[in-house]
């Protein structure tokens, strides 16, 4: 559905991306993991056309250039910046939102129904948008990228600053996008939201693509051994294993065990091993 290949792109001095190869399989969710400055942002950007590489090829669905305003219409794009105007209600951001796109007629209000169910908001559809919850402008800033119906959906850190309500909200409407057969790529900060929604995931930093795959390869790959954690008479002893119940036997041989847990790599563990745990400000 979307390909980058060998794509290169410089701001100055500053390499944003550097040589990235990444396909998107049609029907997936592809997660886009990195730290600050990794070049997330600009990959988007490159994604749907707002820049244009120094070097390389983006493709939207063997279609060509999202460049390409034809090619373009193919996907839709809910930046991380709300992108809705505040003294319209969302009804009336849908429909401008829609025509943009080439809709009108009954196709266009079939369509901003949809999206208004879709984010559930039909019944505060004429209210202006500057006096909705931040939870309900994030819902209408993924409906207005939803609106003309893309193939493909890039959604920039959509649940940032949401209530955990409207953040599971927007999680299983994402997930209902790919039970419709929509792609999506899915960036974020948050490594639970990823894990738990993301067909695959890809880890960049520094414009590089760092580690490709499904969150258990990943945690296969770059995770390491579990570890069990016991207090025996009184002591905390730590012990990197993957055989957690053995050694738990060999502890219980050794003294009283208090009590244990097994503490297993997760994709937080793999992001941080791989793009390691200096602050990114």
């Amino acid at each position: 559905m979307l390909s980058l290949t060998h794509v290169h792109m410089r701001f100055g001095d500053v390499v944003a991306v550097d040589d990235l190869s990444l396909e998107v399989r049609a029907g997936e969710i592809l997660g886009l993991l990195g730290p600050n400055g990794a070049g997330k942002t600009t990959t988007v950007s490159l994604a749907v056309g707002l820049l244009a590489p120094d070097a390389g090829e983006v493709t939207l669905a063997n279609l060509g250039s999202p460049r390409l305003p034809g090619v373009r219409r193919r996907l839709g794009l809910a930046p991380q910046a709300l992108a809705l105007y505040e003294l319209l209600s969302p009804e009336e951001n849908l429909r401008f939102f829609g025509r943009i796109q080439g809709l009108s007629g009954r196709a266009l209000s079939v369509r901003v129904a949809w999206a208004l169910e879709f984010a559930s908001l039909t019944e505060r559809r004429r209210d202006p948008t500057r006096i909705l919850s931040g939870g309900m402008q994030r819902r209408l800033n993924l409906a207005a990228a939803l609106v003309h119906d893309p193939e493909l959906v890039i959604l920039d850190e959509p649940t940032v600053g949401v209530d955990p309500q409207s953040r599971n909200a927007i999680l299983d409407r994402i997930l209902e996008l790919r039970g419709r057969g929509r792609t999506v790529v899915y960036t974020t900060h948050y490594m639970e939201e990823a894990a738990r929604i993301c067909d695959r995931v890809a880890i960049i930093d520094h414009g590089r693509l760092l580690a490709l795959g499904t969150v258990e390869e990943l945690i296969g790959r770059y995770g390491g051994e579990p570890a069990l954690v016991a207090r025996v008479d009184g002591t905390e002893r730590r012990l990197n294993t993957r055989e957690p119940a053995a050694a738990l036997a060999r502890f219980a041989a050794e003294g009283r065990v208090d009590d244990f847990r097994v503490e297993r790599a997760d994709l937080e563990g793999v992001f941080l091993q791989l793009t390691g745990r200096r602050l990114r400000d």
